[in-house]
């Protein structure tokens, strides 16, 4: 390793412990607790691991790990420093499935959406210097997604998304300046995972759900809901189903 990539890497690295798992190249990086553990129900032959701050999981077919789930997650600090570790037992492509808020009058709760770049309100991308490359999902995974999504019939929608640290602060002057550029959601990982791939390397994308709304600068909740729950599903399944065929 070179003097200044060694200078740019913290005296804590992410590393593949003796007692940590191996993984295979996917990864499914699930934010919400009740997805997670309705995707580890759907999955065959599963070893489970205990990470401290997630829990990991392996899915095998024909003793091969087909694809490891991973989560719950909150924020752009716990997030990142799940996708790291998993990056370290050996991940390559990572798939994130997480909930959002709409700011745009036509995305409703339950539309899902697939994010092409983000805003960065986040505290943990700044750790990571890219340079000049940008922030963005990889664009051959955003296209298994899309066609994916196009074969099951299902309207989805493609654009930025604004991460925030401060989900307290998404106040009516940021969002009316977010909606005017075009920004479809808010939420609170995907800026900083999308920095960190840059920075490792490796592949990544996210379909996400709508959970709430706030394009008339009101708060509009969805949480509960039936359809949030069939979407939600959905997005998971169709994922497994993407990464089972790679």
């Amino acid at each position: 390793m070179n003097r200044k990539i060694e200078d740019n890497e913290g005296l804590i690295r992410p590393s593949k412990g003796k007692t940590d798992p191996g993984v295979g190249p996917d990864a499914i990086l699930v934010m919400i607790r009740s997805e997670l553990e309705y995707l580890v129900k759907l999955s065959k032959n599963v070893a489970s691991f205990d990470m401290g701050f997630f829990n990991l999981y392996q899915a095998k077919f024909n003793q091969k790990i087909s694809y490891t789930l991973m989560g719950p997650f909150l924020g752009a600090p716990q997030s990142v420093m799940g996708m790291e570790k998993i990056i370290a037992l050996g991940a390559k492509r990572i798939w994130v499935l997480g909930w959002c808020g709409s700011l745009q009058h036509d995305l409703r709760i339950g539309d899902l959406v697939i994010p092409s770049s983000a805003v960065s309100e986040e505290g943990t991308s700044q750790h990571y210097p890219i340079g000049e490359e940008i922030r963005a999902t990889d664009e051959e995974l955003n296209g298994m997604l899309a066609r994916a999504l196009q074969e099951k019939g299902h309207s989805f929608k493609r654009g930025i998304v604004w991460t925030t640290d401060a989900p307290y602060r998404e106040t009516p002057a940021k969002v009316k300046e977010y909606q005017n550029r075009g920004v479809l959601a808010v939420e609170m990982e995907m800026s900083a995972l999308m920095t960190l791939a840059v920075y490792r390397k490796v592949k990544i994308a996210g379909l996400l759900v709508v959970s709430d709304e706030m394009s008339d600068l009101k708060w509009h909740t969805g949480f509960t809901s039936l359809l949030l729950k069939q979407r939600s599903r959905f997005a998971g399944e169709l994922l497994l189903d993407l990464v089972e065929s790679l």
